[in-house]
């Protein structure tokens, strides 16, 4: 199992809109590709130096080709569509995570 996490840094002018956006739009945009089996999106408790408030976006995914399915017919849109909406309003990065075991 992979996990595709992307940690978002955005600016608190814009939180209330992009939180919003995200529940209610993109998540359930990126789960209707069929390529992940699930997400969760987290409040980093950690107060940014730069400011901002920072938030993880945690998909599930059952194998690495799925992932590459996702990454070449629908993340381009999706995340020009992200840009586009919240553009200069934030940074992002992504981590990929094999799952070993769980407990």
């Amino acid at each position: 199992m992979i996990i595709y996490n992307i940690t978002v840094n955005i600016e608190e002018s814009a939180q209330q809109e992009w939180l919003k956006w995200m529940s209610e739009t993109h998540i359930k945009e990126v789960l209707n590709t069929g390529t992940f089996t699930s997400a969760k999106m987290s409040k980093v408790l950690v107060e940014e130096q730069m400011g901002g408030i920072t938030y993880s976006i945690q998909y599930t995914c059952e194998s690495q080709e799925k992932l590459d399915v996702y990454n070449k017919d629908f993340a381009p849109a999706l995340q020009a569509e992200h840009n586009n909406k919240f553009q200069g309003k934030f940074v992002a990065f992504r981590t990929l995570m094999e799952v070993i075991s769980e407990f």
